[in-house]
């Protein structure tokens, strides 16, 4: 009797995250796959079962192709680069200098500016004729270039913005995997003379790799959901140059008013994410070493 109190005392306990997690996550996830399989409601025509094809259209649909394209270039870049930089960064804090601090809040700074504010920040760099970007190469004799307005060069100057932004969140990440390590493996490396390269490659490396998991999953889900700046920049141009996922989303749903195939491209969207949560816990997680 009283371990069935104490049962239900946890359940009880646990009620209300978990309502809120049934309200907010699951039967949002549930009712966007509902509707990806309907039409979209039009006046006085309500939905009606269309089966796939939502699915069908977003196949032959150039523009998704194009985002999704873009999405993985994005995605692809922003990571290894955000991810490597983070960890140079780290690496050079945690050395003992003058002005370390101030370093370190230099790194961060980006981190707690809106993504907004960035934009605009180097929205000023790229503006044509008079961003920073061209007085510097027009001092050096070189063309004038408009960074934003080229299809060829749009996706990697948001792409850039990103990676400014993220950097110096994941730094904090390795900076304090870094500052827990034992100082007597530094010590030890020193005395059987090893370089400090290779006390990064056979020590700190492995040591860290329990967070760069964390932060390469964290990356991941920030590639593809990383849209605000595109709003202030480019709004997905030239030509959908630099359009990603979850911008083309949100023109389908807000801007065209298709919410059933918007539907549609939320659960790609979905499945694309909970494939990599998976890798991360199937394989990733499996080949760290935790203590």
């Amino acid at each position: 009797m009283e371990h069935r109190q104490h049962v239900i005392h946890i359940w009880l306990m646990l009620l209300p995250a978990l309502l809120l997690l049934l309200a907010f996550t699951h039967w949002p996830v549930a009712s966007t796959l509902f509707d990806s399989f309907h039409s979209t409601p039009k006046g006085a025509r309500a939905s009606a079962w269309v089966g796939l094809d939502n699915y069908r259209v977003m196949l032959d649909d150039p523009v998704f192709r194009k985002a999704l394209a873009n999405n993985l270039w994005f995605a692809g870049v922003t990571i290894p680069l955000s991810i490597g930089l983070a960890l140079v960064m780290a690496l050079w804090v945690n050395e003992r200098m003058a002005g370390r601090a101030l370093l370190r809040m230099a790194y961060f700074t980006p981190t707690v500016l809106p993504m907004i504010a960035v934009a605009n920040i180097w929205l000023f760099f790229y503006t044509p004729q008079y961003g920073l970007l061209e007085q510097i190469s027009g001092a050096m004799g070189l063309p004038a270039q408009n960074w934003l307005g080229n299809p060829t060069t749009a996706l990697g100057a948001v792409t850039l913005v990103a990676v400014w932004k993220e950097a110096g969140f994941f730094m904090i990440f390795y900076l304090a995997a870094l500052q827990g390590m034992n100082p007597s493996l530094r010590e030890a490396a020193a005395i059987e003379g090893a370089s400090r390269w290779t006390f990064f490659r056979r020590v700190q490396w492995p040591l860290l790799m329990p967070t760069t998991v964390f932060v390469l999953v964290n990356a991941f889900i920030n590639g593809f959901r990383m849209v605000d700046h595109l709003f202030v920049m480019t709004r997905g141009g030239p030509d959908n140059a630099s359009t990603l996922l979850l911008y083309y989303l949100y023109e389908v749903g807000f801007s065209f008013w298709d919410t059933a195939y918007a539907s549609a491209i939320t659960v790609v969207l979905v499945a694309i994410l909970a494939g990599v949560a998976l890798l991360q816990f199937f394989v990733l997680d499996r080949r760290v070493h935790y203590q």
